[in-house]
């Protein structure tokens, strides 16, 4: 069973959002650099955003800078992904990804993360 649980995915049309939600149940995720990658059908898995365990800095890739924001609530133990202006080539099976070693500035690199969760699945369509 996956330590690390996403939601929020589903169909909506190109510039609408959603908000994916990545949740623990067996560890504190602000001890974690959190990542957010995606899949698309025939793709390699490709990192979306991240956030440091040290300072919470951010990072994103080019393809989604200024749509995507990457979240910490801590109370709810919950790292979130707020999509805006969607568009088709972001859909995908999104996962989040907890790496543990205490960065300063978080990677995008699958190869840093050691959990997974199982994925939500992201439609952008009209």
């Amino acid at each position: 069973q996956s330590q690390l649980v996403e939601s929020g995915g589903g169909l909506v049309q190109p510039g609408g959002y959603l908000r994916l939600s990545c949740k623990a149940s067996k560890f504190t995720l602000d001890d974690f650099n959190i990542g957010w990658f995606r899949q698309a059908p025939g793709k390699k898995r490709e990192g979306v955003s991240c956030i440091s365990a040290v300072g919470s800095n951010t990072n994103y890739a080019d393809s989604v800078k200024g749509r995507f924001t990457i979240s910490r609530d801590k109370a709810e133990n919950t790292v979130y992904l707020k999509m805006d202006n969607l568009k088709p080539e972001d859909t995908g099976v999104y996962y989040c990804a907890a790496d543990p070693q205490p960065r300063f500035e978080a990677r995008l690199l699958v190869g840093d993360y050691d959990y997974w969760g199982q994925g939500t699945q992201v439609t952008v369509s009209s």
